[in-house]
């Protein structure tokens, strides 16, 4: 039997012990919690337990969430084998220079990659059902930050 879980980590307690989220409903709680918790905390790295493990143990993927209270919109990062590292399409006006933090780890996104919170919503709900493939709900981009190449992981 497939598991089609999320882990989810977004505070330093999770490092160690992922945020497991099966329903829409806890995908819903985590970026409520987002919204809700310190500016140190407003970004979450994902991984799907449905997807592979490469020869090493590491994941073969991963999605990284980010969400603004103040202007309430988000951005998504994500690294498939299939396509590379891509970010969500912004919408009109939105900002250059984004970033977020996970647990306290500053989080470099896309320029204008910032999207409404219930397209946020959607393309994690649509990643959790699809058991990891990338959400066709929203509109890609290529995507290198200003570090690639450097070990600059907070979870290594």
């Amino acid at each position: 039997m497939t598991d089609n879980r999320l882990e989810a980590r977004y505070r330093r307690a999770d490092m160690q012990d992922p945020v497991l989220i099966s329903t829409s409903g806890e995908v819903d709680c985590l970026i409520d919690a987002l919204l809700a918790g310190p500016e140190t905390h407003n970004a979450v790295h994902i991984l799907s337990r449905a997807r592979p493990v490469m020869w090493l143990g590491f994941p073969d993927h991963e999605l990284y969430v980010g969400v603004s209270r103040a202007d309430q919109v988000g951005s998504l990062a994500l690294s498939l084998p299939e396509v590379g590292r891509i970010a969500s399409v912004g919408s009109p006006g939105s900002r250059s220079g984004v970033t977020y933090h996970v647990a306290g780890h500053w989080t470099e996104f896309a320029d204008n990659s910032e999207i409404s919170l219930t397209r946020v919503r959607e393309a994690v709900k649509e990643f959790l059902r699809s058991g990891g493939n990338i959400p066709t709900c929203l509109k890609w981009k290529p995507f290198e930050t200003l570090g690639e190449g450097v070990d600059n992981d907070p979870w290594a």
